[in-house]
């Protein structure tokens, strides 16, 4: 295979020709369609006389039969082109160049058409007649050989990639992008355990993705499963909402001979294009820390209507960030049965942590944690992806675990597992190699605890958030100037000065109204009460907790019961890693100054000079 830096070169130079007549950051509204095209016109070339031969015994039928019947005839190839024009000869007639390049484009099958249709690259086609460019394009582009026998799947996905960084100079390269590294490492979590599954002869393994993007995950797990059984048959589905991105999966799928069908345009979260349907793998980079506002109503109406009937049960999260609604999504899509399903999704850290007790992320990550469908967390490093340089997560779950894993979650901190690359793209600064992808699978296999691996019980990330009430101070109430509107406020100072002098402890609300002895509102009531929360872990017996932890330094309170049930989960992942360092000591500090002033003075010194 060439070095996909060299396709890169020819047509960024191809691109760079359309200065003046279209700004950098719209090169890729010409260069990534005319990229697609040439490259089915490569696979078409190949059995043009084939086409226009089933053409003429068909042409006279209704078009959709027409369509079954010709790539019936072609055995196997599921598009095609009836005009008689492409690459080779388009700039033969130079005069008549516009027309007979749209009636090229207009001679493709419907699934190339509809491909087309989403980069709505007609527009295009007359800037660029207008614009005396439409011959050198398309006489540059015959050069480039895009042939999949010469530039395979992996490689053009590469190629791509690179030129989407380029004209959007990393705003939006991440978003439909991900790095192939962390694509590769994924399909080790994805598929552990499963291999020999996998070989079994025959086997058909569905693959989904709903934030597909232009398809890279797709397609390094097609490669990664026909490299264990060349004979499987791998289907693959997704969801896309970027037209450009949707277009260029919709291509490569087709490409692959996969039904394009599978590849659905528009929103995930709004519109389930894989509605009822499930699947064995899923994976995903769903969109970091994204507003899900303009999907809200939607959402929201779907879970209080239909619960765990609909996708998104256990809750919805804030709505600055839609993270857990694709995940909850990918988990309505998996296979109930004794095999089950496993998923792999990236996050950003915000899934681990954010939302309270109660609130719609923790609600999400209690339900998903006490159903054990967490498997592990893998933390990877920092400048791995294009448009982002943040800390980012690999989630690993499954609805069927193994024996040794029920009721366990193993976070494994790959942090420092990265080389730096030679020449930086965007914000990637850093990517994993082979060896290390195999060390951090081994690791998370292995399911030991080590300095890289912790194994935990579910409940370990479970808590008990109480509120902790008690009468406030003679100091905090006599500058309260609502307290002090209270008719009956001199005679309540008094009773809480003996309790402070007492230390006298309460049970509960009502005993500490029935020692003030005094006909008070709830609003007023609650002029003399300070609370406070405190995060009890599961494992802890709440009383016993508040008896060693709280009581003995707030003799006087006591708990509100009714928070007893108010349970929380969340995943704080560096505190389980973190190693605390010695701090340098004051005199190697000194020293180290000294020296540094030292070593100014002589620069001044000869800068004066």
């Amino acid at each position: 295979m060439i070095n996909f830096n060299d396709k890169i070169n020819l047509i960024w130079q191809i691109a760079e020709s359309l200065r003046g007549v279209y700004k950098p950051e719209k090169y890729g509204d010409v260069i990534l369609p005319m990229c697609v095209i040439k490259r089915f016109d490569e696979i078409i070339s190949e059995k043009k006389e084939a086409i226009l031969k089933a053409y003429q015994l068909y042409k006279d039928i209704p078009e959709a039969s027409q369509e079954e019947l010709i790539k019936t005839a072609l055995n196997g190839l599921d598009f095609y082109n009836i005009s008689p024009f492409g690459f080779k000869n388009l700039c033969d007639d130079q005069d008549h160049l516009k027309e007979n390049f749209i009636a090229y484009l207009q001679g493709f099958s419907s699934n190339i058409k509809d491909i087309i249709a989403h980069f709505d690259f007609n527009k295009d086609i007359d800037k660029l007649a207008k614009n005396n460019q439409l011959f050198h394009v398309i006489k540059e582009f015959n050069s480039v050989d895009l042939h999949p026998k010469r530039v395979d799947n992996q490689t053009m996905g590469y190629i791509f990639e690179e030129l989407i960084r380029k004209f959007k100079e990393n705003a939006e390269a991440g978003d439909h992008y991900t790095p192939r590294e962390v694509i590769e490492l994924c399909m080790k979590m994805l598929f552990m355990g499963k291999i020999e599954e996998i070989k079994t002869k025959g086997k058909v393994i569905s693959i989904a993705d709903f934030c597909c993007g232009t398809g890279g995950m797709l397609s390094v797990g097609y490669k990664y499963i026909l490299e264990q059984n060349k004979d499987a048959k791998v289907e693959l589905y997704g969801q896309e909402i970027n037209d450009e991105s949707y277009a260029i999966c919709k291509a490569d799928m087709l490409i692959k001979g996969q039904d394009t069908n599978n590849i659905v345009f528009g929103n995930t979260l709004t519109d389930d294009g894989h509605k009822g349907k499930h699947y064995r793998y899923l994976i995903s980079n769903p969109p970091f820390g994204v507003q899900w506002k303009k999907e809200q109503s939607y959402v929201t109406t779907e879970h209080s209507t239909y619960g765990f009937n609909g996708r998104f049960g256990a809750g919805v999260p804030r709505v600055s960030d839609g993270s857990l609604l694709f995940l909850q999504n990918m988990i309505s899509k998996m296979v109930d049965d004794a095999q089950g399903s496993r998923i792999a999704i990236i996050f950003n850290g915000s899934p681990l942590f954010t939302g309270d007790a109660g609130g719609g992320e923790s609600s999400i990550r209690k339900w998903i944690i006490e159903s054990d469908m967490l498997e592990g967390i893998i933390s990877l490093p920092t400048d791995l992806f294009y448009n982002t340089g943040i800390s980012t997560y690999i989630w690993v779950l499954t609805n069927k675990k193994v024996k040794q894993r029920k009721g366990k979650i193993q976070l494994v901190n790959a942090s420092d597992f990265s080389k730096p690359m030679r020449k930086s793209l965007g914000s990637k600064r850093k990517f994993i190699d082979k060896e290390q992808i195999e060390e951090i699978a081994t690791i998370y296999q292995a399911f030991k605890n080590t300095s890289h691996s912790k194994i935990f019980d579910n409940t370990d990330f479970g808590y008990t958030k109480i509120t902790i009430e008690r009468p406030k101070t003679y100091e905090e109430l006599k500058d309260d100037e609502k307290f002090q509107e209270l008719t009956c406020k001199d005679e309540i100072l008094k009773k809480l000065q003996l309790i402070e002098d007492e230390k006298k402890a309460f049970a509960s609300k009502v005993a500490f109204v029935k020692f003030l002895h005094v006909k008070l509102k709830t609003t007023e009531l609650n002029l003399l009460i300070a609370k406070d929360t405190e995060s009890i872990p599961l494992k802890k017996d709440i009383l016993d907790y508040f008896a060693e932890e709280v009581k003995p330094h707030l003799v006087s309170s006591w708990m509100d019961e009714s928070t007893f049930e108010n349970i929380g989960y969340e995943l704080p992942f560096t505190r389980h890693f973190y190693e605390y360092k010695t701090l340098e000591r004051f005199e190697d500090i000194m020293v180290d100054i000294r020296e540094l002033e030292s070593a100014i003075n002589e620069d001044l010194k000869e800068l004066l000079a």
